[in-house]
């Protein structure tokens, strides 16, 4: 693969359309009626908890991940890049600000990614990056199906 001249960016609501685009392309699910509406999705944006952080070449977004944190622990959710632009080092850079932004400006000494088992591509870059696996089980309860 060639090497990429790729731009860090940040991400706004405005841009919803082609992070929901770029999430399709690399076979995120995208939850359109849940947490991942339009609105709902500004909504976190306005909250000052949640950072979303982008590549682009060419003016197009190649790769977003989406940082949030509650204050004790950063997570890195929605990590994606687009098929034709994977094993660029694309993903490990989108971990690696992630993970300044988390110590540098939010002073976080933990952060944590959730993974869906069958994702055994995520999981080995996250373990490349010096993730562990957890014995800790993720439950959650939702208001309504899609949320």
């Amino acid at each position: 693969m060639p090497a990429t001249t790729a731009l860090l960016c940040d991400l706004s609501a405005s841009d919803y359309d082609e992070i929901l685009a770029l999430w399709r392309r690399a076979g995120l699910p995208v939850r359109g009626e849940g947490r991942d509406a339009p609105a709902e999705f500004a909504r976190q944006m306005a909250r000052g908890i949640q950072r979303v952080i982008g590549f682009r070449e060419d003016g197009r977004l190649v790769a977003v991940a989406v940082l949030t944190h509650d204050g004790r622990k950063g997570w890195i959710n929605r990590l994606a890049v687009d098929p034709a632009w994977r094993r660029r080092g694309l993903a490990r850079r989108l971990i690696a600000e992630g993970e300044r932004w988390f110590v540098q400006d939010l002073g976080l000494e933990v952060w944590a990614a959730l993974i869906e088992p069958h994702n055994t591509a995520s999981l080995a870059l996250f373990e490349a990056a010096g993730y562990q696996r957890s014995d800790i089980l993720y439950i959650s309860k939702r208001l309504r199906p899609g949320a």
